[in-house]
């Protein structure tokens, strides 16, 4: 029994009712190695002289049979010791300068790999970073671990090893057949009809393989993504008993993975037997044919010694080709796995021209906004809503109202469909993302810590924070029990500070946000953690200290709705009624059924169409959702 949903990325495991990660097309390898070229650019050339230094070592290799063909000939035609002495010292400056020529190459190519996948790595946590929260919806944190190291590493390995690799084995193959042929043609003839079935084989094998590695990768983050899920909730796991579901689901992963790569195994198996069995077969051929020809007088001993010792050479390299073509298949599939990220497009970028925020109380306005998570699905329409400088304004609706949503558009997390947000006249997409989220902070409902200091936590969008201004900003969100830890304020907490109560974590969220001062300030349900007494101290504190920021509520319960200066009901996605608190419950029976207010509302000393600018709107919304709003309850 499975613990949760799991969404691995490859299409064949998606579990029904589970939405994969909406990929781009797929590229080539071709394409997406061009993709890469310009971050390889400054290290092709040590590459290429990498390369050639290869091919050098291995023609250096390949010379040395044809030195004993002259050694063995020149001895059996009664030359002297002279002929055999220049023969032997051949052979060693030979090997001296092929062992010299791949030591050069090691070390032109490690140094400038090692430092490319850097570079990689670099690239695609910027790119991360740079990506909205949607696209980080779309895939699991296990997912992304081994797209940007996993893949990564193994991406470098083929290009600093596989690559030249391939390259010298290749040119090893080529030229110990020609030089074979130019030997005896006969023999080159039989030596090549006999590598065709092993190459045929090999290509056959390589396409099953790739697909089996790419299956093999996303399992690999499906079984990260399980770890890190199980290793989070590993108290929700404990608290209900699964620990046992939860390893029972693991195992099956598992398992799963152990079956891929048992397949993979198998296919590389093929390939290894097809290019290695039927090469060491073709040197009991080559000797057998080759004897008949020197009894024959068509072929020299010392040549029979050159293509046998030549296509002995051959062999390694034919072996050593399939692990290339596996490892290259191997790479193919990581580098998709990694294009397909960076092919993510950011869908909320700085625009080509910014404008700097203009100097201003904080004024938001939202005017004619729509807005759709997917693009289909509306969440909200046509909304309009004004918040004034130094402002606290609550919203407050049904689960699924569009409340959170209405928060995002502000920091620009996600962008409108229509309509605008604007701060202080100007719009939010106008200006650079990191000069909006200067003046815009946001306390997010499920408060995230990093495994850092307290003070490195709260510090983080004011990395120049004294001490005193932390203790300040702490002291406002009620996080007193700082003073208490073993090292106060410079106390290292667990990972996600876990190690920290509920409350705990959300005031240590709140004090951060404080410490940044914000022009702007969306709450997004920060104090649900909280008993009733200390969210009124925090409420009251945070009206002092922040009387000139402006404040966007986002509100799930009635007593932190009465700390806001204004209240909106959210309903479908629209503003159906605005004012005071005391005012929606004298005018907004919507209202009084969110917040639970069974009291009969006082009499309004007014029509409460002036009350509601869109009072008929709010009439209408209550007659359709009385029905949700009691089952909601």
């Amino acid at each position: 029994m499975r613990t949760g949903p799991r969404v691995p990325d490859h299409p064949s495991i998606t579990p029904p009712g589970i939405t994969p990660p909406v990929e781009p097309p797929p590229r080539s390898f071709g394409s997406a190695m061009a993709r890469l070229m310009p971050h390889a650019r400054p290290y092709a050339p040590r590459f290429a002289a990498g390369i050639v230094a290869a091919v050098g070592a291995a023609a250096l290799g390949l010379a040395i049979p044809q030195a004993l063909q002259y050694i063995v000939n020149t001895s059996l035609d009664g030359g002297g010791y002279r002929e055999l002495w220049i023969g032997v010292a051949v052979v060693l400056v030979l090997g001296i300068g092929e062992a010299a020529l791949t030591i050069a190459r090691r070390r032109l190519i490690t140094t400038p790999g090692t430092t490319f996948e850097s570079d990689l790595r670099i690239l695609i946590y910027r790119h991360l970073a740079d990506l909205p929260p949607s696209v980080h919806d779309r895939y699991s944190g296990g997912q992304l671990l081994s797209r940007s190291i996993s893949d990564v590493r193994r991406f470098r390995r083929w290009l600093t090893f596989g690559i030249s690799q391939t390259v010298v084995n290749t040119f090893t193959i080529g030229a110990g057949l020609a030089l074979i042929t130019l030997v005896d043609p006969i023999l080159g003839l039989i030596y090549f009809i006999g590598c065709v079935p092993a190459v045929a084989v090999s290509f056959r094998a390589r396409s099953r393989y790739h697909d089996l590695a790419r299956v093999s990768q996303d399992q690999i983050g499906d079984l990260g993504a399980t770890v890190e899920q199980s290793v989070h909730g590993i108290r929700v796991l404990k608290a209900f008993g699964r620990e046992d579901h939860a390893v029972a689901d693991y195992i099956e992963q598992a398992g799963e993975l152990r079956s891929t790569e048992l397949r993979k195994a198998d296919q590389k198996a093929l390939i290894a037997f097809a290019m290695s069995a039927i090469p060491d077969a073709l040197l009991g051929v080559l000797l057998v044919v080759g004897l008949l020809r020197v009894v024959d007088g068509h072929l020299t001993i010392g040549g029979l010694l050159a293509v046998f010792t030549t296509a002995a050479i051959m062999g390694g390299p034919l072996e050593r080709i399939s692990e290339q073509f596996t490892m290259t298949m191997d790479a193919k599939a990581a580098l998709s796995r990694f294009g397909e990220l960076l092919d993510q497009l950011n869908t909320v970028s700085d625009p080509p021209d910014p404008r700097p925020l203009p100097e201003g109380p904080g004024r938001v306005e939202f005017d004619g906004v729509d807005f759709s998570y997917d693009g289909s699905t509306t969440v909200l329409e046509d909304l309009n809503l004004v918040i004034e400088p130094g402002e606290t304004l609550a919203l407050i609706g049904l689960t699924g109202s569009g409340k959170t949503a209405i928060g995002q558009l502000v920091g620009r997390f996600r962008d409108v469909d229509a309509g605008s947000v604007r701060v202080d006249g100007t719009d939010v997409r106008e200006v650079t993302r990191h000069d909006l989220r200067a003046l815009v902070s946001v306390v997010f409902d499920e408060p995230l810590l990093f495994s850092s200091t307290i003070a490195e936590n709260v510090a983080l969008g004011a990395p120049d924070a004294t001490d005193e201004e932390l203790a300040t900003a702490l002291r406002v969100a009620k996080a007193d029990f700082v003073d208490r830890l073993p090292d106060g304020i410079h106390t290292r907490i667990g990972e996600e500070g876990l190690t920290l109560s509920g409350g705990q974590r959300q005031r240590l969220s709140l004090a951060r946000a404080i410490a940044a001062r914000p022009r702007v300030l969306v709450l997004d349900d920060p104090l649900s953690a909280l008993d009733v007494h200390t969210e009124r101290v925090v409420a009251d504190r945070l009206r002092a200290h922040l009387a000139d920021t402006t404040t966007l509520l986002i509100a799930s319960r009635p007593s932190t709705v009465t700390i806001a200066d204004r209240v909106a009901v959210v309903h479908e996605g629209r503003i159906v009624a605005i004012g005071t608190h005391a005012e929606l419950r004298a005018s907004s029976a919507l209202y009084r059924a969110i917040v639970g207010d069974t009291t009969p509302p006082p009499a309004p000393t007014v029509d409460a169409s002036t009350r509601d600018p869109i009072g008929r709107a709010q009439s209408a919304a209550i007659e359709t959702t009385r029905e949700a709003i009691e089952a909601h309850r």
